[in-house]
């Protein structure tokens, strides 16, 4: 064993600093080691204590009645061959017994229906198994499966889940969406989807679009692009504005035709916003666009350069970009006095823009800003508890705490201290590089990172809804008091989204949340299986994306009696989407015993075994052992890394036998100290398996060190989740309790995460919310009941050294019956038969009958039977290396469907016992795997078709378009300077909830012949800064009203900025000007919208204004004449007729 003081020369690598703290342990583990080699001397005390009677034998096996007329002659003859030919008779097959009948089922290729795609052979050729016990409960029940998931409402897939491995540089990170279009910013560009065609097929393979966007519906992509960090929409002037890791922003001409050829279309204007990434965008209720950025900077770029900029022809564009690009305002730079500033300086986590009172919001990870739109002055700074804050920040201070932030002052005012010693230094970098590394080992993330804020939304009724990376929802008013918090969830928040009266949450774990306007929950239920990045509603639809890529469209109306609707109906079309697969898996398990395996013994074990089949799952056990081995691991572990040169080398020789490269390729690996597992899958299959993730468990020395424990790799094939996990539990005879302790410990723990074996750059740019929880060591458990990830697993398979061994029987006895191939004898005194029939370990999972001799323990490099071990200790032989599995069926008699997706037979079950590189022999299993999956294009298709023609289906989705009925006061208003008007807005419905919106659908200027030019929209259908509107949207209780307040501001100030600094000159505008004003009406769930047009006209002078009433009507209703002062007049619209009636 390799003493503790030999790892001292490697502790003075200045790189290996923080492995201190693991290494610190070894000195208490490293005793415990070495009485663990040689406890195994207790067998003989153990075995000393039976009777030395041996068990009744059987008058004659099951495999002698089956080969031998003359049993006396053909037993001795037999044993005598076992124990001292020199190699192992090659045609085992013929002494296999044949099974005992208890706790037996038939192969499931003989339960097949006849439609499968499985030949004759393969059913005759399934061997039997054994199930364990106890696997219809709990965390071992088979995870539930139909056609349409039953644990959330039926959606559209208007993207299905792409294997993470296809979007390399496409990866989706941020979504928008309008009322006929749905934007999506992606790692090169930006996609958009029309909403007609959200039904229609998929390319397919083969088709124009890259691997992962077969099954998408219908798309067009842009230019390639730096990445897309966010997304905004200006519907006033039917562009998208997008921010990008390269620091522009780029604007993008929504509705416009397809290019010809399917070329990819052009961005149209943009600039060179920042030198870092833009991390947020949003157009505020005056049309300006404010950008967010690393170190607190926010930039506001005016409306006015924006629209010069956008009049520019294609030719002038680089004049376009110059003039926005010097034109911004740093409102950071507007509060900071002598380098003393009052906001943070942590990067820009979300603006949002609050039209309710035209104010904006600035949310940094731990405090927030609030600033008015119209000014763009500062109006507050509070923490994520709501205290309001007095901040001082240094400019040159990045990323600090809120109390870092606060201890500047402080620090300026003391006295300088005098600089450290280099031996100083040195060891206060090694001692902050250990804390951090105990820090992450224990808490899983640094504390003070867990109300992080990571959204913010606004609601109808104008309050502010914050969600932190502890899943807590907090609820503000629109001045930044903090009303009430929520807890529903214990994983973060990572997007909001409102419609109407209700609020959908997406989480960190995958699930989606409706809420209601006071915070109570409605529903909740497992949207994708990764974090949900984005919420955006569009349509009928409230669009969710995930960070694999995915886009699933939820009705609005969800949940409700519409689910069931579709449910039923999508169900009852499985045969049309439904497809079925048959693919063979080789899986190996070998206990190397620290060695290296000989050329021949690899070809062996896997030369032509894997000739036919499609995947191949080896795992390896005792690759590398010894104390600093083990300790060095456990240090690496801590920060994320892993392997072994010896590792490496296994994979290699591996690949190179399985000819890797052309026939087979390595989609992953994972190694734990000894333990490691590799997957190999055959080319042609290769675009069907993906998603790779890996775990690790160690479970020896308090769970803590990898020589005992488990490594796990899990995939996506042919969209089903298949499980490889490789185990190296307790040893000794007696330690059946700690064994099944051990299982317990890796099913219930097991948590898969991309290793650092399988990750690569272009997969990033998730929260860090995310990364907190894919860093940290956490249990396994799936948010759907609290389950464990290997329990939602279609396909599951353990293999390894479980070390579970044979009792009730000595050495003697163990050799004689192994010589005689009674194994129907031997397997009644298996420790893991026994513990499965109990329902103590491996709950419900399949072994198939044992055919071969125990595989422990030999000596080294010594063929036949003769070498089990015959030294001091003696070691009982066992079947310690096995191969165990479960798959969706519930009962032995399930045929392959969408209810039941994987179903597996076990074609053959041997160990190579002419392999003698080790004291353990190698073991093989063949399964032959049915899959059923769902054509996920075909789906969409009846999914639309349900849609379209189900009555009563149609028949809901007519309930979206009430509107409830509302009157305003006038259609006409007339302001003077700083006058103040009044707009009533009544709801005459009498059960529902009217949600209002004002917005201003274009501004002109007023000619002296009294008629107005055209009308101009604004950002966003933005105000014009002279008009304050207050109110500017709500939502009116049934028989209420509400009063807007409409008001003139003096605006005779010009501004122009020049790189962030004012030009300011005064001018006198003396001329009239003219809005249009629409009140937007919905109901609390509804898609429809009324709307009222109002013409708001400014004058300057005391002259008479002219009012043609015909220019401010609209398509729905005709407006009449009125002043919002004498309010003689006011526009009553329903969905049929608009009526004038007096006040």
């Amino acid at each position: 064993m390799q003493p503790l003081a030999s790892l001292s020369p490697s502790l003075s690598d200045p790189k290996l600093g923080f492995f201190t703290v693991s290494l610190s342990l070894v000195s208490l583990t490293t005793a415990t080691m070495e009485e663990e080699l040689i406890i195994e001397d207790e067998e003989r005390e153990i075995l000393a204590s039976m009777s030395s009677v041996p068990p009744h034998r059987k008058a004659h096996s099951y495999s002698q009645q089956l080969c031998f007329t003359s049993a006396t002659h053909k037993r001795n003859a037999l044993r005598k061959h076992s124990l001292d030919e020199e190699r192992y008779p090659k045609n085992m097959e013929s002494y296999y017994d044949l099974p005992s009948p208890d706790h037996l089922f038939p192969s499931s290729d003989e339960l097949v229906s006849q439609n499968t795609s499985l030949d004759v052979h393969q059913r005759v050729s399934a061997l039997p198994e054994f199930v364990g016990n106890g696997g219809g409960s709990g965390i071992f029940k088979v995870p539930t499966r139909a056609p349409v998931h039953l644990g959330r409402p039926p959606c559209l897939e208007l993207r299905p889940h792409p294997l993470r491995e296809t979007q390399v540089g496409k990866f989706l990170r941020t979504m928008a969406c309008t009322e006929t279009q749905l934007w999506a910013g992606q790692e090169s560009g930006v996609r958009v989807w029309n909403m007609g065609e959200a039904y229609e097929a998929g390319c397919g393979r083969g088709g124009r679009v890259r691997r992962g966007d077969e099954d998408a519906a219908p798309f067009q992509e842009s230019v390639n692009t730096s990445p897309t960090t966010c997304l905004t929409v200006d519907e006033g002037n039917g562009l998208l504005w997008s921010g990008h890791k390269d620091g522009k922003i780029r604007s993008w001409k929504m509705d416009q035709p397809p290019p010809p050829d399917d070329a990819p279309f052009k961005e149209g204007l943009s600039w060179q916003a920042h030198r870092g990434p833009v991390l947020s965008l949003v157009m505020t209720s005056y049309g300006d666009l404010w950008s967010g950025f690393e170190g607190g900077v926010i930039k506001v770029w005016p409306w006015e350069a924006i629209e010069k900029s956008l009049s520019l022809t294609p030719e002038e564009r680089h004049m376009a970009a110059l003039l926005v690009e010097r034109s911004y305002i740093d409102l950071r730079g507007q509060v900071t006095v002598n380098g003393v500033c009052n906001i943070s300086s942590a990067d820009v986590k979300c603006l949002l823009s609050d039209r309710t009172r035209a104010k904006v919001w600035c949310a940094g990870p731990l405090s927030f800003s609030l600033w008015d739109a119209r000014t763009r002055e500062l109006l507050k700074v509070f923490n994520i508890d709501g205290q309001v804050e007095t901040r001082v920040d240094m400019s040159s201070v990045q990323d600090q705490s809120p109390e870092d932030e606060m201890k500047v002052k402080f620090v300026s005012l003391s006295k300088k201290e005098k600089p450290q010693s280099f031996l100083q230094r040195s060891r206060n970098a090694i001692m902050g590089a250990a804390d951090a590394v105990r820090r992450v080992a224990t808490k899983g993330a640094f504390g003070e990172d867990t109300k992080r804020t990571e959204a913010v939304t606004v609601t109808v009724d104008g309050t502010i809804w914050t969600g932190c990376s502890n899943g807590l929802l907090v609820q503000w008013d629109g001045n930044g008091n903090r009303l009430q918090d929520f807890h529903y969830h214990p994983y973060g928040v990572q997007c909001f989204s409102t419609y109407g009266a209700r609020i959908w949450v997406g989480y960190l774990s995958g699930m989606v949340q409706v809420l209601d306007l006071e915070g109570n929950l409605i529903a909740g239920w497992i949207a994708h299986s990764g974090p949900v990045l984005q919420l955006t509603v569009g349509g009928a639809y409230m669009f969710s994306l995930a960070t694999h890529g995915g886009i699933r469209g939820w009705n609005i109306m969800s949940p409700g009696t519409v689910d069931s609707i579709l449910r039923t109906e999508l169900a009852s079309k499985e045969v049309s989407y439904t497809r079925r697969e048959h693919i063979k898996i080789w899986t190996g398990t070998w206990n190397v015993g620290q060695g290296r395996a000989s050329h021949d013994s690899l070809i062996s074990w896997l030369g032509s075994t894997a000739s036919d089949v499609g995947i191949v799952a080896i795992g390896l056990q005792e690759v590398e052992m010894g104390a600093g081995f083990l300790a060095m691991s456990a240090a690496k572990e801590t920060v994320g890394l892993e392997g072994s040169s010896i590792g490496q080398w296994w994979l290699d020789t591996i690949g190179k036998t399985l000819d890797e490269g052309s026939t087979f390729e390595r989609v992953g690996s994972r190694q734990l100290a000894g333990l490691l597992i590799a997957i190999w899958v055959r080319k042609p299959l290769r675009t069907h398996v993906g998603d790779i993730d890996a775990g690790a468990v160690p479970c020896g020395f308090g769970r803590a060190i990898g020589n005992k424990g488990a490594v796990g790799l899990r995939m996506r094939v042919y969209d089903r989740i298949m499980c490889f996990v490789n185990c190296h539990f307790a040893a000794h005879l007696e330690a059946v309790n700690r064994r099944n302790a051990d299982f317990d410990h890796v099913f219930r723990t097991m948590a898969f995460s991309r290793s650092s074996n399988l990750l690569n750059a272009a997969a990033a740019g998730v929260s860090s919310a995310v990364q907190m929880l894919r860093g940290a060591n956490v249990p396994g458990i799936s948010p759907e009941e609290g389950k464990p990830e290997l329990s939602e697993a279609d396909m599951v398979v353990f293999l390894g050294d479980f070390n579970y061994r044979l009792h009730g029987i000595s050495y003697d006895e163990a050799r004689d019956f192994v010589s005689q191939r009674c194994f129907d004898w031997l397997r009644e005194k298996d420790q893991l038969r026994a513990e499965m029939k109990a329902g103590k370990v491996f709950q419900g999972m399949r072994e198939a009958l044992i055919r071969f001799p125990p595989t422990y323990k030999f000596e080294r490099h010594q063929a036949g039977l003769g070498g089990y071990d015959s030294g001091e200790k003696k070691r009982i032989p066992a079947w310690c290396d096995r191969i165990l599995y479960r798959d969706n069926r519930s009962a032995s008699a399930s045929d392959c469907s969408l209810a039941c997706p994987v179903v597996t037979s076990i074609i053959q079950y041997e160990a190579c016992m002419d392999v003698t590189d080790s004291d353990h022999k190698p073991v093989r299993c063949k399964f032959s795997v049915e899959i059923a999956h769902a054509d996920r294009s075909v789906r969409r298709q009846e999914f639309g078709k349900i849609i379209r023609s189900n009555e009563k289906v149609r028949s809901l989705f007519a309930e979206l378009r009430y509107v409830p009925e509302t009157t305003v006061s006038t259609n006409n208003i007339v302001l003077q300077n700083r006058d103040t008007a009044i707009l009533r807005i009544t709801n005459k419905c009498g059960k529902d909830d009217a949600v209002f919106e004002i917005i201003c659908e274009g501004q002109s200027t007023v000619k002296e012949d009294g008629n107005a030019s055209d009308h101009h929209p604004r950002g966003s259908f933005g105000f014009p800064r002279w008009l304050e509107i207050m109110p500017a949207g709500g939502i009116i209780k049934p028989d209420h009203f509400t009063d807007v307040v409409v008001h003139h501001e003096e605006f005779h100030t010009l501004e122009e900025f020049v790189d962030g600094i004012p030009q300011n000159w005064w001018c006198e505008d003396t001329r009239d000007k003219e809005v249009i004003l629409v009140v937007n009406v919905r109901g609390s769930r509804t898609i429809e919208t009324a709307t009222h047009h109002i013409r708001l006209h400014h004058c300057f002078s005391s002259k008479t204004v002219r009012i043609d009433s015909k220019s401010s009507s609209s398509s729905r209703s005709s407006s009449s004449q009125g002043g919002s002062l004498h309010r003689s007049e006011f526009r009553h619209c329903n969905s049929s007729s608009d009526v004038a009636d007096d006040i």
